[in-house]
């Protein structure tokens, strides 16, 4: 059996009695430290603090750094200036999702982009697959840790132990060298929460002052670490596409409803042939918000019926802690995609009501 990898901020999980580990593709993560809706409540409410160093990191160098990326992502990065940041989407030929990303531009010639903990060997084969001349192509996920500290209170909890004045920093943008409890960052202000925040990359080395400074600084404010639990409660209901649930290799980011991230005007890229399609016919299934009739609570890979009609599946669900009431993203015939229509989702052998709703679920400052 092989031994689960540790992050650099595991020896302090410990600190919290109540935290409990799981195996997350390879790496042992915390779930929980407190419980996973006081978590929740606490980055809707004040903030909390993730150690996400599980993310894989790349180097993308050279002078064709920006051609290579225009031919393997679907986002625009010739738009992007220095000190900005990218959501988009590596694609095969068939459109489908081989990750989704974030792109930083360091300088003229040098990117760094973020990738999803389970996808780095994959994604980096892949990208060393498609590689042209003038590109370096570096992994330095081992030595690179992510601490996300997100919620209302962010700013002004970073703004204490930051030398920078984090409150001029406009969402995806960054400040490369920033000094951080006494050590160097990157912060940029982009999350996975559906809440304002910051994401803290830095040496592996750092990752514990940073931390201990960060969890110091904020408690007054109301500041808790928080763990993969509430980390996908967050995400689902501000309806943030998790890989392997909302996107995947024979899920495109137009069924996703992603499209905003795919541009098809900027020449030539790796799947833009089959999103052209796709676009120009119509996607024939699609991710919606399902929210349940029946008492019940959907999950991943529950079968969605119309009448007796399978028309897709559960992608992600889960009983809203903001929201008090049961949610679904499903992946369905485009036919039955439209709020306010009633389907069935069957959970344990049993058919159960739920309506079409709009999505996100949940929205800063407003809800459904």
């Amino acid at each position: 059996m092989s031994t689960l990898k540790r992050t650099p901020l595991y020896p302090f999980y410990s600190d919290f009695p109540s935290v409990r580990c799981i195996d997350f593709g390879g790496w042992e993560m915390p779930v929980q430290f407190h419980g996973i809706v006081r978590e929740h409540e606490a980055v809707r409410k004040q903030a909390g603090l993730f150690d996400v160093s599980h993310m894989g990191e790349f180097l993308v160098t050279g002078p064709s750094a920006e051609s290579f990326l225009q031919q393997t992502v679907t986002n625009d990065v010739s738009r992007l200036s220095v000190g900005q940041a990218q959501y988009a989407f590596m694609c095969n030929e068939n459109g489908g999702t081989i990750d989704d990303l974030l792109i930083y531009k360091l300088s003229e010639d040098r990117f760094m982009l973020v990738v999803n903990a389970s996808n780095i060997d994959k994604d980096f084969r892949w990208l060393e697959s498609h590689l042209i001349d003038g590109v370096d192509l570096k992994d330095i996920s081992a030595e690179t840790a992510l601490i996300a500290l997100q919620g209302p209170e962010a700013e002004a909890i970073l703004s204490k132990v930051m030398s920078e004045p984090v409150q001029s920093l406009s969402p995806f943008h960054f400040i490369q060298d920033a000094n951080v409890s006494g050590s160097s960052a990157l912060v940029s202000r982009t999350g996975y929460t559906g809440e304002d925040g910051f994401e803290i990359y830095c040496t592996a080395e750092a990752a514990p002052a940073i931390w201990k400074g960060l969890l110091a600084a904020g408690e007054p404010n109301g500041l808790i670490p928080a763990g993969l639990g509430a980390r996908d409660t967050l995400r689902f209901e501000a309806k943030l596409a998790l890989y392997g649930n909302e996107l995947s290799e024979t899920i495109t980011p137009l069924e996703a409803g992603l499209g905003f991230f795919v541009k098809l005007d900027k020449g030539d890229f790796i799947g833009r042939d089959a999103l052209a399609k796709q676009k120009s016919e119509g996607v024939e299934r699609k991710i919606v918000g399902l929210e349940m009739i029946d008492r019940g609570i959907p999950r991943s890979h529950y079968p969605v019926y119309a009448g007796d009609s399978l028309i897709g599946e559960i992608t992600s669900g889960t009983q809203s802690p903001t929201l008090k009431r049961n949610f679904g993203l499903a992946l369905i015939d485009s036919k039955y995609a439209a709020v306010g229509t009633e389907v069935s989702i069957e959970v344990r052998g049993k058919r159960l009501k739920a309506t079409v709703v709009k999505t996100p679920f949940y929205k800063k400052g407003a809800t459904l």
